[in-house]
């Protein structure tokens, strides 16, 4: 068993990966941080917990005694900037599900979140782990954004076989994406029965999707008035290979992506609360580009699920250990 701390278990993202620590075969929790609830029962958090038999959740802490816990895994679950300030743990494995340590280059923060990054050197010790693309190295590991993710898991594969100057991307995430803290644009007087696109031109992981594919993509992300759920559509023009063969070769033996079956689309209501991603491929019929559709759950496979899945990998378990992965939604 290796012993897990969570720092920021308040947050959304937070609180699903102390959910599927709970689920983990192999991780026994150690310690709960959340400065706003220190010191609390763990019901302060969510009245469901420590309840019916389950594995028990201790008394919540500050994040800095949960830090300096120094547990196996430490999955950080902070604000982007409050993370990147952070000396990380000495030992055991540190996943940051935040954006602060995702980027290369030092000065792209400033460019793309806002602000100026306080430990520079110490970005080449991140490795970006997107299990199916990038398997995460050593100990220290920034978990991917939600629209890279389902934006590399569809274009990935692809990087080599389409015109790099055609990518064309347009995506739709819940409000669980923008996280916990409240803000007039999360507003439910501003959400519900509207779609709105935001940060046209301008979104943070933009750099990191660059980063990855090694060239750039227009990307275009929207709001939807929905709690959680990412569906990415990206449309492309092939160099000559045939993209659903690209697509089934690379995911033909993951158990968390799935090419869907010709004339089969990606729909929100079977990937949400899972750690699954679906793939759907389309010819356009009045041009000569392929659209790749990627459906995801923005909390699921773009946040807490794939740091578990990284987990995983890192100490050799079932790479499904603790996933949500089975079973049908209604």
């Amino acid at each position: 068993m290796a012993y897990v701390s969570i720092a920021g278990a308040a947050g959304y993202t937070g609180q699903e990966t102390l959910d599927r620590v709970l689920a983990h075969p192999e991780l026994e929790l150690y310690a709960v941080g959340s400065d706003s609830l220190a010191g609390q029962d763990a019901t302060a958090l969510d009245p469901r917990l420590n309840r019916n038999g389950g594995r028990r959740v201790p008394r919540l802490i500050t994040n800095a005694a949960a830090l300096a816990c120094e547990a196996d895994v430490t999955f950080l679950c902070l604000p982007h900037e409050e993370a990147a300030a952070l000396e990380p743990p000495t030992r055991g494995v540190v996943v940051d599900l935040s954006g602060a340590h995702r980027l290369e280059d030092p000065a792209a923060y400033e460019t793309w979140y806002g602000f100026a990054h306080p430990r520079p050197d110490g970005l080449s010790g991140w490795s970006y782990g997107l299990p199916e693309l990038s398997p995460p190295e050593g100990r220290l590991i920034a978990n991917p954004g939600c629209y890279a993710t389902a934006i590399l898991l569809a274009l990935g594969p692809l990087a080599d076989a389409v015109d790099r100057e055609s990518v064309v991307v347009d995506a739709m995430s819940g409000m669980t994406g923008a996280g916990r803290g409240l803000k007039p644009s999360t507003h439910a007087g501003f959400v519900l029965e509207n779609v709105s696109p935001y940060k046209v031109g301008a979104h943070q992981h933009v750099a990191e999707i660059a980063q990855a594919l090694g060239f750039a993509v227009s990307f275009t992300p929207h709001l939807l008035p929905l709690r959680r759920g990412l569906l990415a559509t990206c449309n492309v023009r092939s160099t000559g290979a045939d993209i659903r063969e690209l697509l089934q070769a690379h995911y033909a033996e993951s158990h968390v992506v799935r090419v869907l079956p010709e004339g089969v689309v990606p729909e929100l209501a079977r990937v949400q609360h899972t750690d699954g991603a679906e793939l759907g491929v389309f010819e356009d019929r009045h041009t000569d580009r392929t659209i790749v559709i990627c459906a995801l759950d923005n909390l699921g496979k773009g946040a807490a699920g794939q740091a578990v899945q990284n987990v995983n990998l890192l100490y050799g378990w079932e790479q499904t250990a603790g996933l949500r992965l089975d079973g049908v939604l209604v």
